[in-house]
């Protein structure tokens, strides 16, 4: 089924339900008459991950690569910010396709890494209702059937996407929570969503440059990691989130900003 035509209630209804060793054949190369066309006119949604990734292979603060290459439109009834990649204004390519074919290959999207696979995970998963995969078919793509058959499995292992699904595990879990059912973010709540989820140098900077640890017992061993190392720091930020929007006790404080409290 075309993407454009995709939604939760058609890929439910009409889109065959892959597991993770059935098998599909699919390519892509320079040789085909649709290379690059799917890095034009499409919306491609960045997860916490992929900004990370993405801003670390650009040199670039995470601040800097938000402004630069990516928008967060924000629609009534969306329940919290998700940052989009922003197509070029001529032509409407990706910022990142070259002649060559992606200019950040090895740190694309999770989204870009799965095509043609597409992912349903309902929120309350059931034995009869679970996970699945299944094919995104675009009009303009001739790489269908044109590549030896491959399971879902390996396709998966073969485009690392696997890393890309642990490192987003706590994120997804924050996203399917059924708080979401229930509140609406606050201006500054969807701002600190924002920071801790996508602005990784923003939040590191909340971090060590307000009284943040002052409030909060950390670890020495952690906040020394959390200097330099994004992955912690992106796990640490969804503990943050869950502590602040779920008040879940991940987060610990310190006894006197607790008896203030």
């Amino acid at each position: 089924m075309p993407a454009e035509l995709l939604t939760e209630e058609s890929i439910l209804r009409d889109c065959p339900r892959m597991s993770r060793d059935d098998r599909f054949a699919f390519r892509c190369g320079k040789d085909l008459p649709c290379f690059n066309q799917c890095c034009r006119d499409v919306s491609i949604v960045l997860t916490p991950y992929d900004v990370l990734r993405l801003k670390k292979a650009l040199g670039l603060d995470s601040s800097e690569f938000l402004t630069r290459y990516a928008i967060a439109p924000f629609t009534r009834g969306q329940k919290f910010p998700v940052p989009i990649l922003r197509m070029n204004p001529e032509g409407l390519a990706c910022p990142f396709v070259t002649p060559e074919g992606c200019g950040v290959y090895a740190d694309r999207p999770w989204a870009c890494r799965m095509y043609p696979l597409g992912v349903a995970d309902p929120r309350n998963p059931t034995p009869k209702d679970t996970a699945f995969h299944f094919l995104i078919r675009e009009d303009f793509c001739a790489g269908h059937d044109a590549g030896p058959p491959v399971s879902v499995r390996d396709w998966t292992a073969g485009q690392g996407a696997e890393e890309y699904e642990m490192m987003g595990a706590s994120f997804k879990s924050l996203t399917l929570d059924e708080f979401w059912d229930r509140a609406e973010l606050t201006p500054a709540q969807t701002d600190m969503f924002y920071m801790a989820c996508y602005d990784l140098d923003r939040f590191r900077r909340f971090v060590f440059e307000t009284r943040f640890l002052d409030r909060f017992i950390v670890d020495e061993a952690r906040v020394e990691a959390l200097r330099s190392d994004d992955d912690e720091l992106l796990e640490f930020a969804m503990q943050w989130l869950r502590f602040c929007l779920f008040k879940e006790k991940t987060m610990k404080i310190r006894q006197p900003v607790e008896a203030r409290r």
